[in-house]
């Protein structure tokens, strides 16, 4: 880690014998770490597109799209890019077997209901839910143009299949159906969101 190795090495230090799932900090920490690097990066490159462009562009327009990119880019570092720090660092495997893809809805979920952990079951419903609150939100602000409904709900279904093929390439996680429901609730639940916002209406 670049950023949060001194922080990291405290909480191993004085908190790992004494948290469960300290595994999940140590994933949240490399994939905070991961993603200011890249978005400092977006921000660099993004300076110097305006610049060269000279194009005005609203503070407040470009502070949503910061905002969308660095949600994006920790999303995408906690649940696809955990076990690399660099592009070139990735592996997949296309040898696997698709009968590794569970594709028989709730049943991992309902397992999850009777085991022995609820943090296990709250990360994999509620958890899925609320990363995808943040895109039916954010989306339609962006893009005025394509503001309504069906476009941002597809980007959301389009983005959770992405998510979960790369996920089952890199072998970073459980390819599930039950992901893409709970990834899909929360995109709509943000744009519901969205559209109760009474300042919508101005953008």
């Amino acid at each position: 880690m670049i950023f949060f190795q001194p922080l990291y090495d405290y909480l191993l230090k004085n908190y790992s014998d004494h948290i469960n799932h300290f595994a999940l900090i140590k994933l949240s920490l490399f994939g905070l770490d991961k993603t200011c690097l890249y978005f400092l990066i977006f921000v660099v490159l993004r300076l110097g597109w305006l610049l060269l462009a000279k194009k005005r562009r609203s503070p407040q327009h470009e502070a949503k799209l910061w905002l969308f990119v660095f949600y994006l880019l920790l999303l995408l570092m906690l649940t696809v890019f955990r076990q690399s720090y660099f592009p070139w660092q990735l592996e997949f495997h296309w040898s696997r077997s698709l009968t590794q893809i569970n594709l028989r809805f709730m049943r991992e979920t309902v397992k999850l209901v009777h085991g022995a952990s609820l943090l296990d079951f709250f990360y994999n419903s509620v958890g899925n839910v609320a990363w995808f609150i943040p895109l039916g939100w954010l989306l339609p602000q962006l893009y005025a143009k394509r503001r309504s409904g069906a476009v941002t709900l597809l980007a959301g279904l389009c983005l959770s299949l992405v998510i979960e093929t790369l996920q089952f390439l890199l072998m970073t996680g459980v390819s599930d159906i039950d992901d893409v429901f709970f990834n899909f609730c929360g995109c709509c639940l943000g744009y519901w969101l969205f559209c109760l916002w009474p300042g919508r209406a101005q953008h």
